[in-house]
């Protein structure tokens, strides 16, 4: 109807700036408390809004999208990634899906070099004994780690995220070395200094740092399995700050315990918040919350993203990070 608001649902609380922002643009209903929804909530949800903001802790698959009825339209996600939504089956109920592509590129570039540093040399063990008052002074073998000057840095995906490591990678000294579905540009890769490796398996062994930037597919689903693991050098180190279920995190779990593998950085896990207990046993392995694209900025900016989507689709347009099954 002329005048009346899209109806819009958010899944979970959002930076203030933005939820005020769309209290101005839109009939939005808001959460009180930050907490996923439960199924049922979810499916309440999209049975009354024209719009739903989930974010990455929203399972909406086949199941969940037959019960949405016919209100819903949009699907305007709270992020890049959408391997959380049924994307083919939404399209197929006429349901349109956005995101939030390349807001968060150079945070969690940003982090992925934190997490390379925290376990070439040791900061979270130098930590610990700092906040426990056990340390006794300087030692010339004390918390000794690894230089990552002159390292090979493997690079597992090399979109916008990717190139961001690559960047700073570069500026640490590192040589770049990658693999993609696609291969880039000679322009980029000259820019970059990057080596790309047709075979993945190749350039795991070569590697002393693999960095995981690549986002979960059925293709990429254990891309890193037991037996690519075992291909890495003893000495290696994996950080990945993508998708947990890229990696076999038991199969990882195993390695570290047996020094197969010298450490790891993880910001994301194959189970979610469900982390293997074994991984938190171990003092060569440096676990985040998934805070990679965890900025004040990277947050806003997210939400910023949402509103031109939904406010683009309100005005009778494509929202201009409409989700295709084809880009999947």
């Amino acid at each position: 109807m002329p005048g009346q608001k899209l109806s819009v649902v958010v899944t979970r609380r959002l930076p203030e700036a933005v939820e005020t922002r769309m209290s101005e643009l839109f009939d939005v209903e808001l959460r009180d408390e930050d907490r996923p929804m439960t199924r049922s909530e979810l499916v309440s949800a999209m049975s009354r809004a024209d719009v739903l903001v989930p974010c990455v802790t929203d399972q909406i698959d086949a199941g969940l999208l037959a019960q949405a009825g016919e209100k819903l339209k949009l699907i305007a996600n709270y992020g890049a990634g959408v391997d959380h939504i049924d994307v083919q089956t939404a399209r197929q109920r006429g349901i349109l899906v956005s995101n939030t592509p390349g807001v968060v590129t150079e945070d969690t570039a940003d982090m992925t070099l934190a997490l390379i540093l925290s376990v070439t040399r040791r900061i979270p063990e130098g930590l610990a004994v700092m906040q426990a008052g056990r340390w006794d002074g300087w030692a010339p073998t004390a918390f000794m780690g690894g230089r990552i000057g002159g390292k090979r840095l493997g690079i597992l995906g090399m979109g916008r995220i990717g190139q961001a490591v690559a960047r700073r990678a570069a500026v640490f000294g590192m040589q770049v070395h990658y693999h993609n579905r696609r291969r880039l540009h000679d322009d980029i890769e000259t820019e970059l200094e990057a080596t790309y490796w047709e075979s993945l398996d190749q350039m795991i062994a070569r590697v002393d740092i693999l960095s995981i930037n690549c986002p979960h597919t059925p293709s990429t689903f254990h891309l890193l399995n037991a037996r690519r693991l075992k291909l890495m050098k003893p000495s290696a180190v994996i950080v990945n700050t993508s998708r947990g279920e890229v990696i076999d995190e038991n199969a990882l779990t195993r390695m570290l315990r047996t020094k197969e593998i010298a450490g790891a950085g993880l910001d994301v896990f194959e189970h979610g918040k469900d982390v293997n207990p074994r991984l938190r046993e171990l003092d060569n392995v440096v676990l985040l919350p998934h805070m990679g694209s965890a900025t004040v900025e990277g947050r806003v900016e997210m939400g910023e993203k949402v509103i031109i989507n939904v406010k683009t689709f309100d005005d009778g347009h494509r929202p201009p990070d409409l989700v295709v099954p084809s880009m999947l």
